[in-house]
């Protein structure tokens, strides 16, 4: 882990960057397998799971009854956290339902904005290296909420029991395919995948450089979620037994994820250094979190607000205030995708558990986007109204702006319509 003595001049350009940024080899691959996937379909899917996965797969889409009894292979203690964890989701979610809204803006002149679900959602799943049962409540369980009538989750073979119980929750079709293949399959639709209306999921390199590139096409996305990374701001309250942990429970997610400690005392930056090295000899996935130390950085600063502004221009995936006094803090945050508040709030929480969502943007993309809520999976309809009476009030203004911007005919649109009601002399009741 880099340590660097913070100054008021350093804008470390190295640390914004991420360690995945501008990799144009990437970028080429993934417009190759999303024109593969495009015009041949099902067999190029099967062709790039043989390719990146090592497996033959003949049927892409799991059998129904297959995921009905997923719940025999998954150990009762298991499904009781799963199925906490998915009433956690549930219920912050269900609290963020929208409210349908209708003004009268002038005499006569009603709008209306209505909220409508998304029909038919995409949900990727990460697999390969763990499975991520989470994910699954994350998206699934807003969509069902949010009132989508089809759920069209793709993950890479091969499957994982736990992962098909979580699916049979939000009674989702699924589809064994992963990275940016699952992410072309969705946008475009194949033989199989039927096209879905929005791509969900969190990913590597390759599904977030290929959601980002079906996006380009017009084809909707959540948000850029790719390798995940933690920013923990520190003083000289902080655990750091607890930081070391909080920074390797994001280390181990894959090697081109990313951590960051700002501190403003020397001494916690150097005892999570040492506690870094002491867990980290125990973790099975040892290697990946060892890579990821590698590229990320530990910041002494010499006060809180340097670290906050440190912080903000980092815009991280997820923040930590190991501090005194958070709450009074809150108000310095201006970007990241959730936040966690004090010691005894581990990262993992809003993971797995609290209710929070876990799909949030990262590579600084929380400075202009938002996690996934409930809100994601809607559309907006804009409804209006104008009585006789209101065309009458609104009519000129309609008109002076039309005429203004030379559209001679959006101005006759309302001018015939004037000339009628005076020649009828209307009566609005």
């Amino acid at each position: 882990m880099k340590t660097i003595i913070d100054n008021l001049d350093l804008d470390y350009p190295e640390l914004f960057k991420r360690p995945a940024d501008n990799d144009l080899e990437l970028k080429e691959k993934v417009r190759d397998i999303l024109q593969m996937v495009k015009t041949k379909g099902d067999e190029a899917l099967k062709a790039l799971t043989k390719k990146y996965d090592g497996l033959d797969v003949d049927l892409l889409e799991i059998n129904s009854h297959v995921i009905a009894n997923s719940q025999q292979k998954v150990q009762a203690s298991l499904k009781k956290s799963i199925n906490q964890a998915a009433k956690n989701i549930e219920m912050f979610h269900s609290i963020q339902k929208l409210r349908n809204i209708e003004v009268e803006t002038m005499p006569g002149v009603r709008c209306k904005l209505i909220y409508r679900p998304l029909k038919r959602v995409g949900l990727y799943v990460p697999g390969g290296t763990a499975p991520l049962i989470s994910t699954v409540l994350m998206l699934g369980i807003p969509a069902k909420v949010a009132g989508c009538s089809e759920l069209i989750v793709c993950t890479p073979p091969p499957i994982h029991p736990s992962i098909l119980y979580a699916c049979s929750l939000i009674n989702a079709k699924v589809f064994t395919v992963g990275g940016a293949q699952a992410i072309a399959a969705m946008a475009f639709g194949t033989e199989t995948i039927p096209k879905v209306d929005k791509i969900f999921g969190p990913g590597n390199r390759f599904v977030t450089e290929a959601k980002m590139q079906v996006a380009a096409l017009g084809i909707p996305i959540d948000i850029p979620a790719g390798p995940s990374e933690l920013l923990v701001i520190a003083d000289n309250s902080a655990k750091p037994q607890f930081i070391a942990a909080d920074l390797l429970s994001q280390a181990e997610h894959g090697t081109d994820s990313q951590v960051i400690l700002i501190s403003t005392d020397n001494n916690i930056i150097t005892q999570t250094l040492t506690e870094i090295e002491q867990q980290i000899k125990t973790l099975p996935r040892k290697g990946i979190a060892m890579k990821t130390i590698e590229n990320s950085y530990a910041i002494k600063v010499a006060n809180i607000e340097r670290a906050f502004e440190i912080s903000n221009m980092y815009a991280p995936e997820h923040l930590i205030l190991a501090v005194s006094n958070p709450e009074e803090l809150e108000r310095k945050i201006e970007n990241a995708g959730s936040v966690f508040i004090g010691n005894y709030t581990p990262e993992s929480a809003g993971d797995y558990a609290s209710g929070t969502n876990h799909t949030l943007p990262t590579s600084g993309f929380a400075k202009n986007w938002s996690g996934v809520s409930l809100l994601s999976f809607t559309k907006t309809i804009t409804f209006q109204t104008l009585t006789p009476d209101g065309l009458t009030n609104l009519g000129t203004t309609i008109v002076e702006l039309a005429e203004a911007e030379q559209l001679t005919a959006h101005a006759n649109a309302v001018k015939i319509r004037l000339s009628n009601l005076k020649n009828d002399d209307y009566d609005d009741n």
